[in-house]
């Protein structure tokens, strides 16, 4: 029967203050936010998951490392830290963003609107906790152990949650065979990001019988090709004949078909970066 030890530099290192960091203010930013009882709706429901998810599972990841348990479970542990604390850095970024923009009423003057105010620079300091976890691990040039920590790893985990982000904005697209297309860029390379990042983490992609770096250098040219039409097509489709209406809300169409066309060029530009790097790590590596 495993014996469970205590690492004490999971706590000491540069990452676990980083972590710790991470649990306080993201432990902060929930429970101010919770005893306003401001988080009705949409945005506010996903700000609180946020902040409750990211300071769960990164308390798990420091008891584990702390107990040194880690190494019991079948999955590639460097990986699963990389990818979390990068998927925890832009989930914590969009609700350091979203919270105050769509929650806080102007002008801010009870106590209760400064509790909130203090719950969002929580939020903003914890995504800069986890900014610094994501520097502090990501792989050194040249060293591909861990795909995940390597600049085309991180740059999969921004693709998907962009690609998510897309999503929470679709509404109104049948009928269209432009905007169809897009979704359907969106779903595919949404879908294929997402199961590289799965069998990463599960150490699955050694059974693939075929170059593994090659095959992801194609991946990421077809992708960026595909965005580059949905670049193209969406903005042309959606604002076709249209103009802003003048009573466009938060949830106004044309507000979100605009979001739409910004996320997409930012996953454009994503796997524009994720196709370069890639490159050089297959064709171009130093010799040793």
């Amino acid at each position: 029967m495993p014996v469970a030890t205590t690492n004490l530099r999971a706590l000491t290192s540069w990452v676990g203050i980083a972590r710790l960091s991470a649990i306080v203010l993201s432990c902060l930013a929930f429970s101010l936010v919770a005893s306003t009882g401001l988080f009705m709706g949409p945005y506010g429901t996903w700000c609180m998951f946020t902040w409750c998810f990211c300071f769960t599972v990164t308390l798990l990841v420091l008891l584990l490392e702390l107990l040194e348990l880690y190494p019991l479970l079948p999955l590639s542990w460097d990986d699963f830290t990389a990818a979390f604390s990068m998927l925890a850095a832009l989930m914590v970024f969009t609700s350091s963003v979203v919270y105050p923009a769509t929650l806080i009423s102007s002008p801010c003057s009870s106590s209760q609107c400064a509790r909130q105010a203090v719950a969002s620079t929580a939020s903003c300091l914890c995504f800069l906790a986890y900014a610094v976890e994501v520097s502090l691990t990501r792989a050194k040039p040249g060293d591909i152990s861990s795909f995940l920590s390597t600049v085309p790893g991180l740059l999969k985990v921004f693709e998907a949650y962009v690609a998510c982000l897309i999503f929470s904005l679709l509404d109104a697209y049948s009928g269209e065979p432009g905007l169809m297309w897009c979704v359907a860029v969106y779903s595919i390379c949404f879908i294929f990001t997402l199961l590289i990042i799965i069998f990463t983490i599960g150490r699955c992609l050694t059974y693939i019988p075929c170059p593994l770096e090659k095959v992801l250098v194609g991946y990421n040219f077809l992708a960026l090709l595909m965005y580059l039409t949905a670049t193209i097509l969406w903005p042309l489709y959606s604002f076709r004949g249209q103009s802003r209406p003048d009573s466009c809300g938060r949830d106004c169409s044309w507000n979100k078909h605009l979001g739409i066309t910004f996320l997409t060029i930012f996953n454009l530009i994503a796997y524009l970066v994720d196709l370069v790097y890639s490159t050089r790590m297959v064709f171009f590596r130093a010799p040793p």
